[in-house]
């Protein structure tokens, strides 16, 4: 066995389990455990047992937070704003507009008819689906009725939705 993994004083032990007892982030809780163990001196390998990470992870941790501080610890996800969408805000108020009105080719807008929208704007290739998320933005969803089952009775649906406004037994 090699030597035990030496700490930067960025924290006391205090401090390191201050942040892990207070940690509300589910990625960066674990991480504190592992620094906290290690800073009272527990090996690695029975860190990473301890926190279900793998012994490189551990290390790599240890590694982190020695060059980085407190910092390292931190999920870098959350600073991620993720990819921009296709259609910039002049665009996405076009969309809105032109789904107010009805369709150039009739009928209510679709997935397929925002994608051909989009795809005449953007000039490129748009999948129908991303023409449907596009149309639940804007918050319009297709307005139809439900249909009726051909076999269904009509005196006993009328009784029934009647009864239904009634008070429960």
């Amino acid at each position: 066995m090699g030597a035990r993994l030496q700490l930067k004083p960025h924290l006391t032990e205090d401090e390191i389990r201050g942040y892990y007892l207070t940690s509300t982030d589910v990625v960066e809780q674990p991480r504190w455990q592992a620094i906290l163990l290690l800073a009272e001196g527990v090996p690695s390998e029975e860190v990473a047992r301890i926190t279900g990470y793998c012994t490189p992870w551990v290390r790599a941790l240890a590694r982190r937070y020695n060059q980085e501080g407190p910092a390292a610890m931190r999920d870098g996800r959350h600073d991620n704003p993720g990819a921009a969408g296709l259609l910039d805000a002049p665009l996405r108020e076009a969309l809105t507009a032109a789904v107010e009105q009805a369709p150039d080719e009739g009928g209510v807008w679709s997935g397929r008819k925002v994608a051909a929208w989009m795809e005449q704007r953007l000039g490129r290739k748009v999948h129908p689906q991303r023409g449907w998320e596009y149309l639940r933005r804007v918050d319009m969803t297709p307005q139809r009725p439900r249909p009726k089952h051909p076999g269904g009775d009509p005196a006993a649906q009328e009784s029934f939705q009647a009864g239904a406004a009634g008070p429960l037994p």
